[in-house]
């Protein structure tokens, strides 16, 4: 009987060299090695690196972005980390230079579920543990920046109150008037505590400071954050965290971090987190890591700067962007590529086997849980139904005008039957290519098929098509996206609408939508599998990211502070005598 684990491979007796085993470049090496100027690397020990924004030079890019995307996520996982960094292998097998760019993890999800998100087996940057625990210190220097905004936005709601008509007298500053009651900025976090996200501040008034409700959210869920993966230098960055909006004043006016007058410390705290970070895959191609926001509430996609600066060094750059198609690729195209003019030449759908008969619907597959019978023995009648949603996610990545290629992560008791079925149902149902990954298990080698295909596809004639303009109105960008998930229409609350109102007399309506809903559905609701058909999507409320440049439109309630499970991951993270550590994955 098989289960749901990382480690697979090993289960099944497939040997897999350990990555501790492999030796590592310095990071110097790795950065000569990509063309990257001495002056631009700083050093953060003998494996990381930073790299200086002066590398960056105006003019035409030297090489092609891959964006990696997938069908609707699964509990059994796609695999699209280990097609990234092994995609980026293949290409650098074939004689290509090549440099991968994904995300920061955040240590929520390494001790709460993932236990790391570093790729795997032969496909896997290296040290994990460093990219896994803290690296350099970027998501601790959000959560600085993110809560001295709050204190600052507490403390000058306690002294307004202290002091009253006197405050503008005694020190020279405007009376901002904050609401309490409107305050939108919350604090953040970078672990799972499902304790933090009510909680009451300035509890018992007085000296303590001015009490009311306020809440956690994870680090990765701060605006800022989204701001550092979209800023294109220092002074873009500091123009947009002034923009941010923290809360509003008694008149519904906002108040923003310019306001405030923090927006400038903020920055002072992201000054060295803007350069984004140089690290190696188990094969010693280079890997860009840089930023980490959520694919639900923000964009879901790495940094613009590493994508800049490995276009400038390499032929190919591969960057992932987070959950399914309708999640991270639509908010890379709607959000990233329309604010940045960055355009990927193709894009590569990960799908496995195993994770399209989960699609079926058929199964309430958990992680932990028994895999039954019909998801691991062939069964082409399932795979079939499954299949459908591949189906859906060609479609609609083919919809943003690039060809796409479908790659399969494949695992070891996968049937050659299946592994058939799909190539095939993939190239009927309009696939620029498909082919089997076996990254995992052979690292570059076992991607150098699909690399070749990726290299044809980037040489296609192909231009981006936008689902909306930006000066639609509102209201129908949001019909717009809904009728794409299939919807037959967004059906807006009153709140929504009063959303939408307000944001039109503060002049924000303009910008680009960023869809707030389960990724583990394409409508927005997960009980909805594979491709839903005559549903709505319930709009309940809309926000604004002014600093980053989106409005947040929620169908449904997107957790932004986890909390742990009953058997989280760090039960299993050790260190040894040594200082070796364990358990991490």
């Amino acid at each position: 009987m098989l289960f749901i684990n990382n480690n697979l491979y090993s289960i099944l007796g497939v040997s897999i060299m350990s990555t501790h085993a492999i030796p590592l470049r310095p990071i110097t090496e790795i950065a000569k090695q990509c063309g990257i100027d001495p002056k631009c690397v700083i050093n953060y020990g003998q494996d990381v690196a930073k790299i200086d924004l002066n590398l960056i030079k105006k003019g035409t890019p030297k090489g092609k972005l891959v964006l990696v995307s997938a069908i609707t996520p699964t509990p059994l996982g796609e695999g699209k980390t280990v097609t990234t960094i092994g995609l980026s292998q293949g290409l650098n097998y074939m004689g290509h230079s090549a440099i991968a760019c994904i995300r920061q993890p955040s240590l929520g999800p390494v001790f709460g579920v993932k236990g790391g998100a570093a790729g795997g087996g032969k496909a896997e940057v290296l040290p994990m543990e460093k990219l896994n625990l803290h690296l350099t210190g970027d998501i601790h220097a959000i959560t600085a920046a993110h809560d001295l905004a709050s204190a600052a936005l507490d403390a000058r709601l306690y002294h307004e109150q202290q002091l009253g008509d006197k405050f503008t007298e005694q020190t020279g500053l405007p009376r901002l008037d904050i609401d309490k009651q409107r305050i939108v900025w919350k604090r953040v976090l970078d672990h799972n505590d499902r304790a933090l996200r009510r909680i009451t501040v300035g509890l018992g008034g007085g000296v303590n400071g001015v009490e009311r409700e306020d809440g956690f959210e994870i680090s990765a869920a701060s605006e800022l954050m989204a701001i550092l993966a979209l800023a294109t230098d220092l002074q873009d960055m500091r123009q947009r965290i002034g923009r941010i909006i923290l809360a509003y004043n008694t008149h519904g006016e906002p108040i923003t971090a310019e306001h405030l007058q923090v927006a400038g410390a903020m920055t002072v705290l992201l000054k060295e987190a803007i350069n984004p970070n140089l690290m190696q895959t188990a094969e010693h191609t280079p890997v860009l890591i840089h930023a980490g926001p959520f694919a639900n509430i923000a964009h879901g996609n790495s940094s613009v700067i590493a994508d800049v600066v490995g276009l400038q060094v390499a032929d190919y750059v591969v960057t992932e962007a987070g959950f399914g198609s309708d999640m991270g690729m639509e908010k890379f195209f709607n959000i990233k590529y329309r604010q940045t003019g960055v355009a990927p030449s193709c894009v590569v759908l990960v799908a496995t086997v195993r994770s399209l008969k989960s699609n079926s619907g058929k199964f309430n597959i958990k992680p932990g849980q028994p895999l039954p019978k019909e998801v691991t023995e062939s069964n082409l009648p399932l795979l079939a139904i499954g299949s459908a949603n591949l189906g859906w996610h060609i479609q609609n990545a083919k919809s943003y005008g690039l060809p796409v290629i479908v790659a399969i992560n494949r695992f070891p008791y996968d049937h050659q039957d299946e592994l058939d079925f799909v190539k095939q149902y993939a190239l009927e149902n309009g696939a620029f290519a498909c082919e089997v990954s076996e990254a995992f298990a052979k690292g570059g080698e076992g991607t150098q098929a699909l690399a070749e295909h990726v290299v044809n596809a980037c040489q296609q004639p192909s231009q981006v098509v936008l689902p909306y303009t930006n000066d639609m109105p509102l209201m129908d960008k949001i019909q717009v996206m809904a009728k794409k998930y299939g919807a037959n229409q967004a059906v807006l609350s009153e709140q929504a609408l009063k959303d939408i109102e307000a944001l039109a007399k503060i002049k924000l309506d303009h910008l680009p939508l960023c869809m707030v809903k389960t990724p583990m559905s394409i409508s927005a609701d997960a009980n909805l599998k594979n491709v839903p058909t005559n549903f709505d999507i319930d709009i309940t409320h809309l926000q604004v990211s002014a600093g980053a440049g989106f409005i947040r439109v929620y169908a449904g309630n997107v957790m932004t502070m986890p909390g742990l499970g009953t058997l989280p991951a760090y039960r299993h993270i050790d260190i040894d005598a040594d200082g070796n550590i364990i358990g991490l994955s």
